[in-house]
């Protein structure tokens, strides 16, 4: 069973900076974190495969940075956030999945874990 934990949320002003993490336990290959405001879908962020292949939604390129560090026992995956703007006020979470891909997928669909979610908050 897979298990996802995930920290680093809160709130900053309007080009500040947070970092979330997510520490997985047991056998994953895509990982990848996505967000979700109120009545709306649930997006993807970014993702990364077991060799460090990573995507990106256009709305965070140049601003979101994915990445993630293994060992023989969890995996946990990071996400850092530079020039925060309202707009990026969501829910986050972690994703993962033990499918290998060459690219992992942005859709929600093809993920089978989920973390908690994290509180994000961008002030203007």
């Amino acid at each position: 069973q897979v298990q996802l934990v995930e920290s680093g949320g809160g709130s900053v002003q309007a080009g500040g900076s947070l970092r979330l993490s997510c520490v997985a336990s047991g056998a994953i290959y895509c990982m990848g974190w996505f967000r979700q405001d109120p009545g709306k879908e649930r997006e993807g962020v970014a993702t990364i495969s077991g060799y460090t292949g990573t995507t990106y939604a256009d709305f965070v390129k140049g601003r979101f940075t994915i990445s993630r560090d293994r060992d023989n026992v969890k995996n946990t995956l990071y996400l850092q956030m530079n020039s925060l703007e309202p707009e990026d006020t969501a829910m986050y979470y972690c994703a993962a999945s033990r499918t290998y891909r060459r690219l992992c997928p942005s859709s929600s669909l093809d993920y089978d874990y989920w973390g908690q979610g994290t509180q994000v908050t961008v002030s203007s």
